[in-house]
């Protein structure tokens, strides 16, 4: 089963794909960004139960990832929307369904105790992270199908991430607007959250899911998914390798099996975790940093990080750029050096000092820069295997979910108190400090790691490179390797695989 692609994607189709994942982003603001504010000033929520149902969420989310990827790969799609695309709609109703009673008040049990209430969202939140998830991998894995061009790849995560950051500057832009009016309830002060601002984020919400829905009818119309049609084998133009190699390289086909025997595959696993650590506790953690420890008013928590987002959108402007004259690695290395920086800083800030706009313009850039760049090194690795590259993306999201999950957990576990207290003060500014800052030398080490490998190259392949430049293969045949057969995890690879030409016949031939 191969791809036939069309040429280059035209502005037009680039743009469609890439509000494709809008409704996510908006959604995916709100959820770390004002949940557990949401649940902790406005609602009064217990810190234990917020962090389950957070943890609950990421949990289902890590679940759901490979099965959807896993399925995605393998399902064809309803009403000739092909599969990515149908899955992407199947997600869509779900996330719209669901996700608005996470910030609406308990239907019929607004004033029952917080363990009946967290029973009541638990639902609503599965849901919502099993569209999500079905919107996030089939949006993901159309990139590689969409096109074989490595520039082209990085341009599409770069638009893609652009229109990220967009989505967060509106969410942001949004709620500073409806923030920062006056209540009619004089029940606290102007300059913190209250039960008195629950309509707000009850506003927020629908425009949010109204904006997501528009954009993903864009998406619906402007993209089509291309054909997929048996005995066909895909010649990557823009690859180094001649005809010959290139035909066995085509030949070795992925499954999830084969993934899970690559030592690349866990490599690019650990660094997405890691980028998603730094990029997602950031955003949770920053509007109470931003508010317990640096005592800023209520609009700052859609002030600060608007600022994060605006920063990390120019920098994506730049990232296909970068990529091309650095490289992966070295862009990588960079986006550590930004964020590590911006850890470090956040730390020293002292309350009221704004500092914090020069650490959230770093924060940005450095985030940007890791997320973009991480996802172009997934994408690198699927390179030409794009039948099973919904399970490749399923499989980093499993990491990110779970990891995300246990973190939030463990910290709201660990919170000193039930509500703002002075231990406060020092607890979000190490949260936000200390665990970004590891994740990111985590990822750092194994990019270490990484640095003597050329990544997408499998250890089959290279074996296979190395009998072709030894002469040992001969008459256009794929020898067997000591314990290896047809089913070996690696398909259609056999002593009668014939090797094709760029025109498709047989060198046999």
């Amino acid at each position: 089963m191969a791809t036939i692609y069309r040429e280059g994607l035209n502005f037009k189709q680039r743009l469609a794909y890439s509000v494709g994942h809008v409704l996510n982003d908006l959604t995916a603001s709100m959820w770390f960004s004002y949940l557990i504010i949401y649940l902790h000033q406005v609602k009064n929520f217990d810190n234990n139960l917020s962090g389950d149902l957070v943890m609950i969420g990421q949990v289902s989310d890590a679940i759901f990832t490979p099965f959807v990827g896993y399925e995605s790969d393998r399902v064809k799609g309803l009403w000739k929307m092909g599969k990515r695309k149908t899955w992407h709609f199947i997600g869509t109703i779900c996330v719209v369904c669901s996700f608005p009673f996470l910030f609406i008040d308990c239907i019929t049990c607004s004033k029952a105790p917080d363990y009946a209430q967290f029973i009541y969202f638990v639902p609503f939140v599965v849901i919502f992270q099993f569209g999500w998830a079905s919107v996030q991998i089939s949006h993901l894995s159309l990139i590689p199908d969409l096109t074989p061009d490595e520039g082209q790849r990085v341009g599409l995560n770069g638009m893609r991430y652009a229109f990220t950051v967009l989505s967060n500057m509106a969410v942001y832009g949004i709620a500073w607007v409806l923030l920062s009016q006056n209540t009619s309830d004089n029940s606290g002060p102007d300059n913190l959250l209250t039960e008195a601002d629950t309509n707000k984020f009850r506003i927020l919400v629908l425009i949010v899911v109204g904006i997501g829905i528009f954009f993903s009818l864009i998406f619906y119309a402007g993209v089509r998914e291309h054909e997929r049609v048996d005995n066909e084998t895909r010649i990557n133009d823009s690859s180094a390798l001649d005809t010959i190699e290139r035909s066995f390289i085509q030949h070795q086909i992925m499954t999830w099996k084969c993934w899970l025997k690559e030592h690349q595959f866990y490599q690019i696993a650990v660094i997405y975790m890691c980028t998603r650590l730094y990029v997602n506790l950031s955003q949770v953690y920053l509007p109470m940093y931003l508010t317990e420890t640096l005592k800023i008013d209520k609009a700052s928590i859609a002030i600060i990080p608007l600022i994060v987002y605006i920063s990390g959108f120019l920098t994506s402007l730049f990232m296909r750029l970068i990529n091309k004259v650095a490289g992966r690695k070295l862009t990588y290395f960079m986006g550590l050096l930004l964020g590590v920086g911006a850890s470090i800083w956040f730390f020293f800030i002292p309350q009221g000092s704004k500092q914090v706009y020069g650490a959230a313009v770093l924060l940005g850039a450095g985030g940007s820069t890791l997320l973009v760049t991480s996802l172009a090194m997934t994408s690198d690795l699927i390179s030409s295997n794009t039948e099973s590259g919904a399970f490749v993306y399923g499989a980093m999201s499993f990491t990110d979910k779970l990891s995300n999950g246990i973190a939030v957990v463990l910290i709201q576990q660990f919170h000193p108190c039930t509500s703002c207290c002075p231990g406060c003060v020092e607890y979000f500014r190490h949260i936000l400090s200390i665990v970004p800052g590891v994740s990111a030398v985590l990822a750092f080490i194994v990019l270490l790691t990484l640095i003597p490998q050329t990544i997408g190259i499998r250890r089959k392949n290279a074996r296979l490179l190395q009998e072709v430049a030894n002469g040992n293969i001969a008459n256009g045949t794929v020898p067997h390797y000591a314990g290896e057969s047809d089913t070996s995890g690696y398909g259609a690879i056999n002593e009668r695989t014939p090797l094709l030409k760029d025109d498709g016949t047989s060198v046999n031939t």
